[in-house]
């Protein structure tokens, strides 16, 4: 008999999103019916009021910092997984600048095995190159078998244009087991232009006094790798895009028909360089905050198809790191809490298009679509967030589950809050509040 029953709710792509019942089996953790108006009495042990909500998939994160293994003091996997329960999120794929890196069997299975008890899907990527120094391919074949799917030296491009083509091309011989295909991911940043910039440059790094990092730091690199997937026929997932520039490039490259995919977060299509006045190292992060064109640009691409998903980039840091000097702080900003909300109050697009841009294309990107991304329908995998569209709530970085407070929106008011998140069938999360 099912456990769970999510009553009242609007149910995203069912008959034109009508107003259903979900009845979950959280023993097999599927999507046992999807019935008209109010769950049957006795039909569920748990009844999960979402009057007002609109049930949707569970949203997949494309660029999360989990910290875990080697600075468990900013986050870790547990409280990582529980914040993004907290926004949603019922799948993230961990980026692999840890300490040690996760360019190893080991380090991935340390992971694999921490992620066992999240509150999320926890889906490892792994370094293209050793130790993520851009010199020597990590051992990509080894790593495909443990399960990974997504390479990238995220926080440093792969330098060397030869090294990249290399890359490319074994991971073009390898096949997944699943069908699933290989992709690497890219931090598009060509260090010769953007060091020792800490943010963008323009008019508000001169006025500031602050060493800038130009927007062609970013589209250099756009440019190459789009014609090394043009050379070689991988797909390359270009990594927070925040300049019109780049955005244009992509457009350009997908309607030739070359596999490249894009991801844009929330802080690029949220704020700008202006915001750095403050000299408060919360707003600085890699790429930088760009200008008002950028923004427009990156929410033009999110509209049109040509950034195919929101990633949030999450990056905890201690409050201690933060309060440095501008120049001196790590680049990062908190995001898997507040990245819906954002876009539900920034963005003026469908809910078809949310559900696109938060669930089914990251999940289809990370090789989750299985059991992530939906759509919802009877005898998929349970993984759903319920949200409270007109819900208006105000963003506090010390309310938050992650270790770390360092979130730029702080005292925002936003509208969309999640409600419930249910993951493998459990409800993890239940008004709005993490049930471990």
């Amino acid at each position: 008999m099912p456990v769970v029953a999510i009553v009242g709710g609007t149910v995203h792509g069912v008959d034109s999103d009508r107003e259903a019942t979900v009845l979950v089996d959280d023993d097999t953790g599927l999507i046992n019916d999807i019935i008209p108006g109010g769950a049957p009495d006795g039909a569920a042990e748990q009844v999960l009021d979402a009057s007002g909500c609109v049930v949707v998939p569970g949203f997949v994160d494309l660029h999360s910092h989990l910290r875990q293994p080697g600075n468990e003091a900013a986050e870790t996997i547990e409280s990582g997984s529980r914040t993004a329960a907290l926004g949603g999120y019922t799948a993230l794929v961990a980026m692999p600048n840890t300490d040690p890196c996760m360019d190893s069997a080991a380090v991935i299975n340390e992971v694999m095995a921490l992620g066992r008890t999240a509150l999320c899907e926890i889906k490892p990527s792994a370094a293209i190159t050793i130790g993520r120094e851009g010199e020597t391919l990590a051992p990509m074949a080894e790593l495909v078998d443990l399960g990974v799917r997504m390479f990238t030296d995220d926080g440093t491009g792969v330098q060397d244009d030869q090294l990249m083509r290399r890359a490319l091309e074994y991971a073009s011989s390898l096949a997944a087991d699943d069908g699933t295909q290989i992709v690497l991911s890219q931090h598009c940043e060509v260090n010769a232009l953007s060091h020792p910039g800490v943010m963008h440059e323009g008019a508000w790094s001169a006025k500031l006094g602050l060493a800038g990092q130009p927007s062609e730091a970013e589209e250099l690199m756009v440019m190459r790798d789009i014609a090394l997937s043009r050379l070689t026929g991988m797909n390359v997932h270009m990594q927070h895009l925040s300049t019109a520039g780049s955005v244009d490039m992509v457009r350009r490259a997908k309607e030739a028909g070359i596999p490249v995919t894009a991801e844009a977060t929330p802080h690029h299509f949220c704020l700008t360089d202006a915001a750095c006045a403050s000299y408060d190292p919360v707003f600085k992060v890699h790429p930088p905050l760009r200008t008002d064109a950028d923004v427009v640009a990156i929410r033009q691409g999110l509209a049109d198809g040509t950034i195919d998903a929101v990633a949030t980039d999450h990056a905890p840091h201690t409050p201690d790191s933060k309060e440095l000097p501008f120049d001196q702080a790590p680049p990062g900003m908190l995001g898997l809490e507040t990245a819906f909300a954002l876009a539900v109050t920034e963005l003026d697009l469908s809910l078809d298009r949310l559900v696109e841009l938060f669930c089914s294309a990251p999940a289809r990107i990370a090789g989750l679509d299985a059991r992530h991304g939906g759509p919802l329908r009877v005898g998929r995998p349970a993984n759903l967030a319920v949200v409270d569209l007109e819900h208006r709530w105000t963003v506090s970085g010390s309310e938050m589950a992650s270790l770390s407070t360092n979130t730029p929106f702080e005292g925002r008011t936003v509208s969309g809050k999640v409600r419930h998140t249910i993951f493998n069938g459990e409800p993890v999360v239940v008004n709005s509040k993490a049930v471990r």
